[in-house]
């Protein structure tokens, strides 16, 4: 007797629990998204629907293939290839940062500093600068809610450049252009209206390293020094040069970095630092204009 896709997505979810310690209402949507994936439908509720139907022998052993990379830790995003992101479904691969959730807290505190002129009310369009794109999640959210502004994304892996311009191709976003440049090497003379980041923040001796999605993810995207300041800093003392007067500088750091953060914004001449929290009431983003 064949197994049916609530049977396997039953014992999947039991499985996942027991060997990740994850809740078991969590288990069981990466267990649906794992055999929707294999039956190449991307709905939760065709599941819901066709969940009686028997699973094919070889679908099956798709499914127990993926399965077990999920069971070793491999990130539910890896193996999927996506992960959406303030509306998005966005490309990731083992070269980029898996887009999340908290990171949201600074695409909605940028979007609360952008003008809302129309496109014609100004001599050019506000210019944002994303530094450290990843997937592109940040500067895709902000270009696809200001399709008037132009953003610029850089990043000093080819290799993530390059998921973020087919993410940015996939969605059919062309307010986006893509520079490979470790920050601000290689933009010139170029100055901005507001630059946004989510740099490596997490200390070089963080156990959190070792646990969890970031044993999978590329680790130059997430240490940063003994403190995990270190890009922090460089970013703060060469943005005033590329800031237009009155830009601002908006920063995603640590639980615990906030402090830190805005004294250094402070040091290098930024004022009216303020904080953006996300929804656990958690300071995740420093804010600083330049006067």
């Amino acid at each position: 007797m064949q197994t049916t896709l609530r049977q396997a997505v039953l014992q999947a979810q039991q499985q996942l629990v027991h060997a990740l310690q994850i809740e078991p209402s969590t288990a069981r949507i990466e267990a649906i998204s794992l055999i929707n994936h294999v039956m190449q439908q991307p709905s939760r509720s065709w599941f819901l629907a066709h969940e009686n139907d028997a699973l094919q022998a070889s679908k099956h052993a798709e499914f127990n293939a993926l399965l077990s990379r999920r069971l070793g830790g491999e990130p539910i995003a890896y193996i999927l290839g996506e992960r959406e992101f303030y509306g998005l479904t966005l490309k990731v691969t083992p070269d980029t940062l898996i887009p999340r959730p908290d990171t949201e807290t600074l695409v909605e505190a940028v979007l609360a500093k952008i003008p809302k002129h129309p496109a014609h009310s100004a001599p050019e369009p506000y210019k944002v600068l994303d530094l450290g794109t990843g997937t592109g999640a940040i500067a895709l959210a902000i270009a696809n809610e200001h399709p008037e502004i132009s953003v610029t994304a850089v990043d000093a892996s080819n290799a993530a450049l390059n998921i973020a311009i087919e993410n940015a191709a996939t969605l059919n976003i062309n307010n986006v252009s893509f520079v490979l440049s470790h920050w601000f090497a290689n933009l010139g003379g170029q100055q901005f209206d507001l630059i946004m980041s989510n740099p490596p923040y997490i200390e070089k001796n963080d156990a959190h390293l070792t646990q969890g999605d970031l044993r999978f993810e590329p680790i130059a995207a997430l240490v940063s020094g003994i403190d995990g300041l270190d890009d922090i800093r460089s970013i703060i003392k060469a943005a005033p040069e590329h800031l237009n007067a009155h830009g601002w500088l908006m920063l995603e750091h640590g639980y615990n970095q906030a402090s830190q953060v805005a004294h250094l914004l402070k040091q290098a001449g930024f004022c009216e630092v303020i904080h953006a929290h996300d929804i656990a009431g958690i300071t995740r983003v420093s804010i600083g204009m330049r006067p």
